[in-house]
């Protein structure tokens, strides 16, 4: 079980207690990262339960602008089984979508259910095109801009002949329109500007937003957060219950303005840690694990990999229990991230300066 303190090799136990004589000693600790199995997420709220602190996640920037747009104006989104088997126009918003596996899928098949099964997928682009695309209409003053134009096209708000308002026409032409997009690139006046062009189209044919927010577990912490706390996920437990806010429970900001003295990064699915780790002490709970990723590192089981877990699904859009590798190189005795955090969370629950 690789086990780092200080850099210098250790045992699990000892690791343990320095994480513990850390955590203990800090008055407003953050757990961040939160990258990982559900279970290990449902441990990570109840430590900070246990300890007072607050909670970010790797793709907060995502996660908030969805949310925010949401909150305010609804969404209409589908499934990515949907959009590979109905849409016969995809609009794809922006760089980051193109390098997903979804876009992968969409390119190799034609719509096989609906009204436009068997037909021609056209493939399109705003911002940032790809050879694959029909259609690129480049947004050189920004993608919120770009979405803007093509909105106010699509309600013939504008007349004059451009490619623009050749793409608006194709869309409005389309029997199944799902509009593709990564919330932290457009952020979130962006996803709300996708969810009136969604809604504008759906006047005349069929259209929905698909979100493709990367690699992160965000997806899997939102509901965890909200079935345990009833509230997203940046929640501090600072005054003993749960408190939702956006900018205060932001873990870079408040390392940033000194507000944080120790910090514990969750990432048993491998991530990169943020810059801000090494300026306060820290724990490091991570699959792919170094002597300098922390303070106190321990090595955890990767799920999916190492030991078996539930994971957000991007291919299905749901969440989905992932086995063990079989065959794979499956380290026996790596730890799951939620043992040492239920063990870290037994450690703490004894001292009385920490109890509930």
């Amino acid at each position: 079980m690789p086990a780092w303190v200080k850099g210098a090799s250790t045992d699990m136990d000892t690791a343990i207690a320095a994480a513990a004589e850390l955590l203990g000693a800090a008055r407003t600790p953050v757990i961040a990262g939160l990258n990982a199995e559900v279970s290990a997420i449902r441990a990570a709220y109840d430590l900070a339960g246990r300890v007072g602190a607050s909670l970010d996640t790797l793709g907060a920037a995502g996660t908030y602008a969805e949310l925010g747009a949401l909150s305010r104006s609804g969404a209409m989104t589908s499934t990515p089984a949907e959009v590979v088997g109905r849409a016969d126009a995809v609009l794809v918003v922006g760089a980051k979508p193109w390098s997903t596996e979804l876009t992968g899928r969409i390119l190799e098949a034609r719509p096989s259910r609906g009204r436009a099964a068997g037909a021609e997928r056209a493939l399109m682009a705003l911002g940032t095109g790809a050879p694959q695309a029909a259609l690129t209409v480049p947004a050189e003053g920004g993608l919120l801009p770009g979405l803007a134009l093509l909105r106010a096209h699509l309600r013939g708000h504008l007349a004059e002949a451009s490619p623009t308002a050749d793409l608006a026409r194709t869309l409005a032409a389309s029997l199944y329109v799902a509009v593709l997009y990564d919330p932290a690139e457009v952020g979130e006046m962006g996803v709300e500007t996708i969810q009136g062009l969604v809604i504008d189209l759906n006047e005349t044919t069929r259209a929905f937003s698909l979100a493709v927010p990367g690699e992160t577990q965000d997806r899997a912490v939102v509901p965890v957060a909200a079935w345990t706390t009833g509230q997203a996920p940046r929640t501090g437990f600072g005054r003993r219950v749960p408190e939702h806010d956006p900018w205060r429970f932001d873990a870079a900001r408040q390392v940033a303005a000194g507000e944080a003295d120790a910090a514990l990064w969750l990432a048993s699915v491998p991530a990169p840690a943020p810059g801000w780790l090494s300026r306060i002490p820290s724990i490091a709970l991570v699959g792919d694990a170094s002597p300098e990723a922390a303070e106190v590192v321990i090595a955890v089981g990767v799920p999916g990999r190492d030991l078996g877990g539930v994971l957000w699904n991007e291919t299905r859009g749901a969440l989905t229990y992932w086995p063990a590798r079989a065959g794979g190189a499956v380290a026996a005795d790596l730890p799951s991230a939620a043992s040492v955090l239920s063990r870290l969370t037994d450690h703490l629950a004894g001292r009385s300066d920490t109890a509930c």
